[in-house]
């Protein structure tokens, strides 16, 4: 059957996060012709780089970290070339972000005790294996959670004239002739359209930790809430599965502890306060009104410790934080936030909270009483808690606070070898095929931080320049041709009207990209705050933009409180605000 061809580039990048957008700049380094295509609409797009801590992996030691990693995967087995590849990268990682970034990386190590690091704990993370001392990790800029890592990123591949971006654009299918993977389906701008790629496509979509089907197919959960990327949906997989590639690390996902129990799709907050939430007249249950963990030991990307095995704890549906009034006092100190209140059941015994979270009472009070008494005989013969963080509960009034297993990312998806060529079920390569990333994950069983970004990077450099290579007797590329500039996607400069005392602000601090407001500013005075452009996300960026513009105005000053889970949103206005101010003063 023919097949109409509409567009023609050398390359074709699926996924617009920290692995696509490597191997978009790279491949259009080497010479090529790329488009790279996203779900996401424009200022969504980053995938779980955009919402992550912005570490990168590296090592001051390559045989220890190899050492290091093998116990991490134990007692599952990886390809040793695999693994060979990817310790080369982290071995490499401080001379490829100096010079493919222009930085100098900051070792988070060097900088732990300084900066009061909430990383402590994770680098490494799992410190009683050997060759554990030799691994560090990287930021680009100050600070984690700051986004700074993904800009730059986004940076590299928008200054490239030779790099087309399409937005909101899904993937649908790929297109296999001559055992050969030639192009793609994608819907643009609701048209479907069928995209040669002369020399590679490269796969990089993320996980699906979306996708509930998946979730329960591959996880046995029901679902769990995701706090990435809302658009890893698993449309990487189908579209593997189609042309006949492998898969591998199914099982396999990261995850943050427990979170709220938020509606289905939506995003939940990382609960940076869990331990503290837990420390006291407090305890976890699960569907039963039992305990089922070691509520206040440290996660380690979700996983606990389960007689000696570090592993995500087995699937509840529908836990809870069970808590009395001494310790909800001590709760609202910490600032969990309007959702926190708003999901909160509380009663005046344990019956009748029992019976309202659709429990039977009297396992709730054996539960309770269990836990009280292990107080009294000085330990935790359960779950091994420390003594010292469990306190009796008492009085007459109690709560319950839904949760869910949170979601980081899932590691599954088409198997890749040292080459980022993916692999068929007999272990051959299908030819001009590539991936990169979380999806099809090197991880096959415990989780180190920083992995997965050092992933991107290292596999992410090699898909691109690997799928960028000229085949089929299509002519080599004249890199003399190759510049840099605005890319086809980057907006020009917007003109934005203002009227008699009125200024535009930007910023550039937020989770998305430029913010906009327009300020009205007389006689010392800040009478209103209007936000012109933004791509923030829509769950906790949104409550950002909705109360700090009105709180600036109220206070008559820039300087006011973040939003709780929205503290990037918060600081962008706030600074997009002062910028403005600034042209007014002047």
């Amino acid at each position: 059957m023919s097949l109409t061809w509409n567009k023609t580039y050398d390359v074709v990048v699926l996924g617009f996060g920290a692995a696509g957008a490597t191997a978009a700049r790279f491949a259009a380094d080497a010479g090529a012709k790329v488009l790279l295509v996203d779900s996401a609409p424009e200022g969504h797009e980053g995938g779980n780089t955009r919402y992550c801590g912005q570490i990168i992996g590296f090592t001051t030691d390559k045989d220890k970290m190899k050492q290091y990693y093998h116990q991490l995967q134990k007692p599952l087995d990886l390809d040793e070339s695999m693994i060979d590849a990817y310790v080369d990268g982290f071995a490499n990682m401080k001379q490829y972000i100096e010079k493919y970034f222009n930085v100098e990386p900051i070792s988070v190590k060097s900088v732990m005790n300084s900066w009061g690091s909430m990383l402590k704990s994770m680098i490494p993370e799992y410190p009683e294996y050997k060759g554990a001392e030799s691994y560090d990790t990287f930021v680009l800029t100050k600070g984690f959670f700051n986004g700074s890592l993904w800009k730059q990123l986004r940076k590299e591949v928008l200054s490239r004239k030779n790099i087309t971006v399409w937005y909101h654009s899904p993937a649908k299918h790929l297109i296999k002739q001559d055992e050969k993977v030639v192009g793609v389906q994608i819907d643009h701008d609701h048209v479907i359209t069928n995209v040669k790629a002369n020399n590679g496509i490269v796969l990089a979509t993320g996980g699906f930790e979306n996708n509930q089907k998946m979730v329960q197919d591959y996880l046995g959960r029901d679902w769990m809430v995701p706090q990435g990327s809302i658009y890893n949906k698993g449309a990487g997989i189908k579209m593997a599965e189609e042309v006949g590639a492998d898969m591998w690390h199914m099982h396999n996902f990261e995850s943050l502890g427990l979170t709220y129990r938020m509606p289905a799709g939506q995003r939940g907050p990382i609960l940076f306060a869990w331990t503290a939430m837990a420390d006291g007249s407090a305890l976890v249950i699960g569907d039963d009104g039992t305990r089922y963990f070691n509520e206040t030991e440290s996660h380690r990307h979700g996983h606990n410790n389960f007689h000696g095995t570090w592993m995500v704890p087995q699937p509840t549906t529908k836990p809870y934080l069970i808590f009395d009034e001494k310790q909800y006092q001590k709760l609202e100190g910490l600032k969990l936030g309007d959702q926190f209140e708003q999901m909160l059941i509380s009663a005046d015994s344990i019956e009748a909270l029992a019976k309202a979270i659709e429990i039977d009472p009297e396992v709730l009070k054996t539960t309770i009483n269990d836990f009280n008494e292990q107080i009294k005989l000085g330990k935790d013969y359960q779950f091994g808690r420390n003594i010292n963080t469990m306190k009796a509960f008492e009085g007459n009034k109690y709560y319950a606070l839904p949760l869910k297993q949170s979601m980081l990312n899932t590691q599954g998806g088409p198997r890749r070898n040292a080459n980022a060529q993916v692999l068929d079920p007999n272990g051959n390569p299908i030819k001009h095929f590539y991936s990169a990333g979380e999806l099809g994950g090197i991880s096959a069983n415990k989780y180190q931080g920083g992995n997965n970004i050092a992933e991107c990077l290292i596999f992410g450099k090699i898909a691109g320049e690997n799928a960028a290579m000229p085949k089929d007797g299509n002519p080599t590329y004249d890199k003399a041709e190759v510049t840099t500039g605005a890319s086809e996607a980057e907006s020009t400069t917007d003109d934005y009207k203002v009227g008699k005392n009125q200024y535009i602000g930007r910023s550039d601090l937020g989770m998305g990209d430029e913010l906009v407001v327009r300020v009205t500013y007389e006689n010392h005075k800040i009478s209103n705050v209007e936000i012109l452009k933004d791509s923030e996300s829509s769950d906790y960026g949104k409550k950002a933009l909705e109360q700090i513009p009105a709180e600036i105005v109220q206070a008559n000053d820039p300087n006011v409180d973040a939003v709780t889970g929205a503290s990037m949103t918060s600081r962008a206005i706030e600074d997009a605000v002062q910028d403005a101010l600034k042209k007014a003063k002047n």
